[in-house]
């Protein structure tokens, strides 16, 4: 397989030593643990239950799906005209489900997978492939429009606050959350997360190297340890990183896309972190309350109502974000570093939402 330092600045044509390449530079670790991801995840020797032309055929529908031509155009010239295996069709039509109705998944959905003969550490690869491949597809609209590509217009549509299931239980019994909220919830997984006995232990050492070691979530996607190493690292280069974005606005994107995404766990960690941050529960409050179906960016002050509209447009499948919402982000005096976090925030939980969504669901913990 062709290696590349930076596939996303090659796609996207970053100029070097223009703005966005600086600010990418910046932010290195993000963009070096971006890479790292792709080099796991399309790695000849790395299967995890998945031949590399199953994958490579898998990334260059889903790029498709998300309107990233180029991004599927690179996937099929690593492919390079080979056959996927026999087989892939059920593997694609779960990928569908992952790319377009995440929040649509629930159990039977895998225990179909597994019935099929996919092994558990292939059924967690699967979802990490799909889901690796909207966040990238999503970094690579959002630098395309920084490059000064001039996209498609601005959507006479604005993204919208997606449905949520409303069983009243989980497959285990416990309570679910009826709706959108900041109160804490937990989570728990539909397939078994890998017993840490199961880890050797220079791989237990990882895991508790990023305090992993007890997180059910980590430990279910352990079953592919090199990839969540990487994955981590890049969440703390895109979320833990000093200048840009404030923090809270970057949290303001994660719940934004949950949002859209129809992720009512991940809206609860991060609408949180924002309230706390930015000491604005009641507008954070009125964000994570809009309906299903209706616009996100309403009755929130210029600046935010610019972010929140940017952050659902890209957030949306395919994504529909537009230079003419960057030309209204720069006129608030956002810099190039801050739309880079906010592009990295936005497009980082295409890739979180969908793992939290089609692997397991959230709960309501007892008092």
């Amino acid at each position: 397989m062709t290696r590349s330092t930076d596939l996303l600045e090659q796609l996207a044509d970053i100029a070097p030593g223009s703005a966005l390449a600086e600010a990418r530079l910046t932010r290195d670790a993000a963009t070096e643990n971006t890479q790292g991801s792709y080099e796991v995840l399309f790695s000849p020797s790395a299967a995890h239950g998945l031949p590399l032309t199953s994958r490579l055929a898998l990334a260059q529908q889903v790029a498709s799906w998300h309107g990233e031509e180029r991004l599927a155009a690179h996937y099929a010239a690593e492919l390079n005209g080979r056959q996927p295996d026999a087989g892939l069709q059920p593997l694609r039509d779960h990928a569908e489900l992952l790319t377009f109705k995440p929040a649509a998944a629930d159990p039977a959905h895998l225990q179909a997978l597994a019935d099929g003969g996919l092994s558990l550490d292939a059924i967690v690869t699967l979802s990490q492939l799909v889901a690796f491949v909207s966040y990238q597809s999503r970094l690579l609209r959002g630098y395309r429009l920084l490059a000064g590509e001039n996209g498609a217009a601005a959507s006479a549509e604005p993204a919208v606050a997606a449905a949520w299931r409303t069983e009243p239980l989980t497959l285990s019994g416990k309570n679910a959350p009826p709706a959108f909220t900041r109160d804490e919830l937990g989570w728990e997984p539909w397939i078994a997360a890998k017993p840490l006995a199961e880890f050797s232990a220079v791989e237990q050492a990882t895991l508790a190297k990023f305090g992993h070691t007890d997180s059910d979530y980590f430990r279910l996607l352990g079953r592919n340890l090199p990839l969540l190493e990487q994955r981590t690292l890049a969440d703390k280069g895109i979320f833990f990183t000093a200048g840009g974005l404030p923090r809270k606005e970057r949290e303001l994107a994660a719940t934004v896309a949950s949002k859209v995404n129809g992720c009512v766990f991940c809206a609860s960690v991060h609408a949180r972190k924002a309230a706390q941050l930015s000491k604005q529960p009641e507008d954070i409050d009125r964000l994570i309350a809009i309906a299903p179906g209706q616009p996100l960016a309403v009755e929130q002050q210029p600046r935010w109502q610019a972010i929140i509209a940017f952050s659902a447009s890209l957030s949306a499948t395919p994504p529909t974000a537009s230079v003419q919402q960057l030309t209204e982000l720069r006129e608030l005096g956002l810099s190039e570093l801050e739309l880079v976090d906010l592009v990295q925030s936005t497009a980082f939980f295409a890739w979180a939402n969908r793992l939290m969504l089609t692997l397991g669901e959230p709960f309501i913990p007892a008092a």
